[in-house]
C-alpha cells in the first residue's frame, strides 16, 4: 500500500524537517512565477513609476495563493492534471485553444529566459552570451529528461535560495523607508496609460496560465513518488493533505510576491532616483544598479536571474509538456524514464530548442515578451473560469468543492483578470 505524504511527514520527528516535507510544488511554482521576464517587469515597473506599485504585491498575494491552491486541488483530488481534467469532462473546444496558446506563449517565455540566463552569466564572467545559449539549454533538457523526479524537486528547492538575492540587493540600495511603507500601504492609481500598462504587466506575470497547469501536474507527481501510478489510486484527498497543500502554496506565493515587491523597491531606490527610467530588461537592470548601489548590488541581481532562469525555463517546458501530453492522453511524468514518455520528453526538448532559436533570429525579446503577455492575457480569464468551475464541481471535486471564501477570493481573481485583460486591450491601443 503506498504511503501517504501525510505519513511519511509525521514519521519526522525534527519539527523543521517535519516542515520542509510539507513544501514542495507551492514553493517552487511560487518561485518559478519570479522568472526572468517577470523580474524585467517588476524592474520597469520601479524604474518608471518609483514606489507607486509597491501595494500591488499585497494585493495579488491572497489571490494568487487561492488560485494556486485551487489547482493543487484539483490534481489532488481529481487524481490528474489540470489538462486532463479538461479532456475528461468539458469539450475540446475549451482544451485545445487553452493548450495552444500556452504551449506558444511558454515557449516564447522560455526562449527569453535562457537568453537571460545567458547574459546575467556574462555580467559574470566573460563569456559572449551567444556561446552559452545552447549549452544552458542543453544542460536543463538534461536535466529534465534523465533526472528523477526526487533530484529535480531537490534541485529547484535549492534553486528558490538564490531569489533573496534580490532582497539583498534591495536593502544594499539603502531606500527612504518612510516613503516606501507609505506607498506599500496606501495606494496609488492613476488612469494614465503607462500606469495602466504596467499595472496589466505585473498581473499578467503574477497569475499566469502556466502556473495552473504545472501546479496541478505537480500534485500528480508528488503522488506516483509515494506509489499512487494509477489515477484510481490517487483520485481523493484527505483534509489533511489539502492544508499541508494549502501551507505549500501560501508560502509560495507569499515568497513570490515578497521577491517582485523587494524587485520594484530595488529599481524604484536606484534606477528611477537617478532617472534611468527606461530599462529593458532585468540584465540591463543588473548593469545600471552597479555604479548605483554598489557592485556587491548588482552581483546579486545577476545571481538571482542565473537562479530563477534555470528554476523558471523547466516549469515552463514542462508545463506545455503535461498540458500537451494529458490533452492527447499520453503518458506523462518526470519519473518515467525517456523510453516510457517519449512524446512528453519530446515536447519538453521540442518546447526548449523552438525557444531557444528567438535568440539566434534577431528577435527582439522585449517584443516576444510582449506577445506572450497579450496571449497569457487573453487565456488566464477564461481558464480561471473553469478553474472555478472545476473546482466547484461536485461530479469532479466531491465534498472537496469550495468553500464560500475560496469562491469569493477565486472570483475576485477572475473578474480583476478579465478587467486587466480589457485594460491591456484599451491601453494597447492607447499606445
Amino acid at each position: 500500500m503506498a504511503e501517504s505524504k501525510e505519513d511519511n511527514k509525521n514519521r519526522e520527528r525534527n519539527p523543521i524537517k517535519r516542515f520542509l516535507k510539507v513544501l514542495g510544488p507551492g514553493l517552487i511554482t511560487g518561485a518559478a512565477d519570479d522568472d526572468p521576464s517577470g523580474i524585467g517587469t517588476y524592474t520597469q515597473a520601479g524604474a518608471s513609476l518609483g514606489f507607486a506599485t509597491l501595494w500591488t504585491a499585497i494585493v495579488t498575494f491572497p489571490l494568487m495563493a487561492v488560485v494556486q491552491f485551487l489547482c493543487a486541488k484539483i490534481g489532488l483530488v481529481a487524481g490528474m492534471g489540470l489538462a486532463g481534467v479538461l479532456r475528461k469532462n468539458y469539450s475540446r473546444a475549451v482544451l485545445y485553444p487553452a493548450v495552444l496558446g500556452l504551449v506558444v506563449a511558454n515557449t516564447i517565455n522560455a526562449g527569453t529566459d535562457i537568453g537571460a540566463i545567458a547574459a546575467a552569466i556574462n555580467l559574470l564572467v566573460p563569456i559572449p552570451m551567444v556561446w552559452m545559449i545552447v549549452p544552458i539549454a542543453v544542460v536543463i533538457v538534461v536535466l529534465q529528461i534523465w533526472g528523477s523526479y526526487k533530484l529535480i524537486q531537490r534541485i529547484f528547492k535549492w534553486l528558490t535560495l538564490t531569489l533573496f538575492a534580490y532582497i539583498g540587493a534591495a536593502l544594499l540600495a539603502k531606500p527612504p523607508w518612510r516613503e516606501v511603507l507609505k506607498a506599500t500601504f496606501i495606494p496609488q492609481f492613476s488612469l494614465n496609460g503607462k500606469f495602466l500598462l504596467t499595472l496589466v504587466a505585473i498581473l499578467g506575470t503574477t497569475i499566469s496560465p502556466y502556473l495552473f497547469f504545472w501546479e496541478s501536474s505537480m500534485e500528480v507527481e508528488e503522488e506516483i513518488d509515494m506509489g499512487r501510478t494509477t489515477q484510481e489510486e490517487r483520485e481523493g484527498a484527505t483534509y489533511a493533505e489539502l492544508h499541508d497543500a494549502a501551507v505549500d502554496t501560501n508560502i509560495g506565493m507569499f515568497f513570490c510576491n515578497l521577491v517582485f515587491y523587494f524587485v520594484i523597491l530595488a529599481a524604484a531606490a536606484t534606477l528611477h532616483v537617478s532617472g534611468k527610467t527606461d530599462i529593458q530588461s532585468a540584465t540591463d537592470a543588473a548593469q545600471a544598479l552597479r555604479p548605483l548601489a554598489g557592485n556587491a548590488s548588482s552581483l546579486l541581481f545577476a545571481v538571482g536571474l542565473i537562479g530563477c532562469g534555470f528554476l523558471a525555463v523547466p516549469v515552463l517546458t514542462g508545463a506545455s509538456a503535461y498540458a500537451v501530453a494529458e490533452t492527447f492522453g499520453w503518458e506523462c511524468s518526470l519519473s518515467d524514464r525517456p523510453a516510457e514518455a517519449k512524446q512528453f520528453y519530446a515536447v519538453i526538448a521540442g518546447s526548449t530548442f523552438v525557444g531557444l532559436l528567438i535568440n539566434f533570429l534577431g528577435i527582439n525579446p522585449m517584443a516576444a515578451l510582449f506577445w506572450t503577455a497579450v496571449i497569457n492575457g487573453l487565456i488566464s480569464p477564461p481558464l480561471l473560469v473553469i478553474i472555478m468551475l472545476v473546482s466547484n464541481n461536485k461530479k469532479i471535486m466531491g465534498d472537496k468543492v469550495n468553500g464560500p471564501g475560496a469562491n469569493i477570493v477565486g472570483w475576485a481573481a477572475t473578474a480583476i483578470m478579465f478587467a486587466a485583460a480589457i485594460g491591456m486591450i484599451l491601453t494597447w491601443k492607447q499606445q
